[in-house]
């Protein structure tokens, strides 16, 4: 019998594209291993703290910066696989061709979302990471470790924005040329 739920081989549609989806999916699995490393530090702080009564300073705000990071990362991992939200409801009824042009206007709106976020996110980037007279200064968490991690997130947003830009770039033209060849989805 056919397993339906979870098919042995994935969906041609669920594996990257292009030469950026690969190298997404192949770096995003091997760092998907720093959520171990989340777990593990965070079990060694319970340790720390309720057995041996000697709290950390540095897990909390570790465990948070890693755990952000990997999650933003997420977001270009699931377009890289094709993986993203999606209505099925109405793209698993329409034809092969319909089903290309819904593809290139959720590429175009794809585009003028990362491209207006990494804007904004490159305000927010400009503003943690230099002084109003441009110094290069990085925003800290304020606590009493006071990580720049702050700073790094803000940069990670920003960073991963512009590579969804691309990646929807690339999809676009992907989608552009299916429909001009005239291939099925």
């Amino acid at each position: 019998m056919k397993n339906e739920i979870h098919p042995e081989t994935p969906d041609s549609s669920e594996r990257p594209r292009n030469a950026l989806d690969k190298v997404i999916f192949t770096f995003g699995n091997s760092i998907s291993l720093l959520f171990l490393f989340t777990v593990a530090i965070s079990f060694y702080e319970v340790l720390m703290r309720y057995v041996f009564n000697a709290p950390t300073m540095w897990v909390h705000e570790t465990a948070s910066f890693l755990g952000g990071v990997l999650f933003i990362y997420g977001g270009i991992y699931a377009l890289s696989i094709n993986k993203h939200v999606r209505v099925v409801l109405i793209y698993d009824l329409v034809s092969d061709t319909t089903r290309r042009w819904l593809n290139v206007f959720h590429h175009i709106m794809g585009l003028l979302f990362s491209g207006l976020l990494s804007w904004a996110a490159y305000q927010m980037v400009q503003d943690s990471w230099f002084t109003p007279l441009g110094d290069l200064r990085l925003e800290t968490s304020g606590s009493a470790w006071d990580p720049v991690f702050p700073a790094l997130v803000k940069g990670m947003v920003f960073a991963t924005l512009c590579i969804m830009f691309v990646q929807f770039s690339l999809h676009l033209i992907q989608e552009l040329n299916g429909l001009r060849k005239r291939k099925d989805v």
